[in-house]
C-alpha cells in the first residue's frame, strides 16, 4: 500500500505569482497534494501598465490572418486559473508524472469553508523581497483584462 498524501494549504496572500508556481510545483512532483487559498490576492511585480499592456498581448496575439476567429489556446482570464496556468507551465505536463502532479493542485478565489480553521503555510522564498517594487494582484489584473470583478 502506498503513503497517504500530504495536503499543504498555502494562502496565496502578498506572494509573488511566479515564485509560488515554482515552490508548489516542486510540492506536487514529489507527490504532495498542494491547495492554494485566496489566489486573487497574489501578486505579479512590476508597474501595472507594463504588465496589463503585456497580458493583454498574449491574449489577442492568436487573432491573426489566418486565424480570425481566435480558435488558439485561450489564455485565462480567472485569477484562480492564472495561478493553475503559472504552476502548469512549470511542470511536465504532456508526460504522465506532470499530469498525474496538475490533478493534485485545487486553487480557490478566496477560502473556502473546509479551509478556514486549517492552518495555511505561507512560503518564505516566494515572498515580495523589496517592498518598493510596484506590483498588481492577479484579482487586479484580472479585472483590467475583462474576467470580472474580484
Amino acid at each position: 500500500m502506498s503513503a497517504p498524501v500530504r495536503q499543504v494549504v498555502i494562502d496565496a496572500s502578498g506572494l509573488v505569482a511566479g515564485r509560488l508556481a515554482s515552490v508548489v510545483a516542486k510540492l506536487l512532483l514529489r507527490g504532495e497534494s498542494v491547495v492554494i487559498v485566496n489566489a486573487e490576492k497574489a501578486i505579479i511585480s512590476g508597474k501595472r501598465k507594463r504588465v496589463v499592456e503585456w497580458y493583454m498581448k498574449r491574449v489577442s496575439e492568436w487573432r491573426t490572418h489566418y486565424n480570425p476567429e481566435k480558435k488558439g489556446p485561450k489564455i485565462p482570464r480567472r485569477p484562480d486559473m492564472m495561478l493553475r496556468r503559472m504552476v502548469r507551465n512549470m511542470l511536465p505536463y504532456k508526460r504522465p508524472r506532470g499530469r498525474q502532479a496538475l490533478k493534485r493542485l485545487r486553487v480557490y478565489v478566496g477560502v473556502p469553508r473546509e479551509y478556514e480553521g486549517v492552518e495555511k503555510w505561507s512560503p518564505e522564498e516566494a515572498r515580495l523581497k523589496n517592498p518598493l517594487v510596484e506590483y498588481v494582484t492577479l484579482g487586479e489584473l484580472s479585472t483590467l483584462v475583462g474576467g470580472g470583478t474580484w
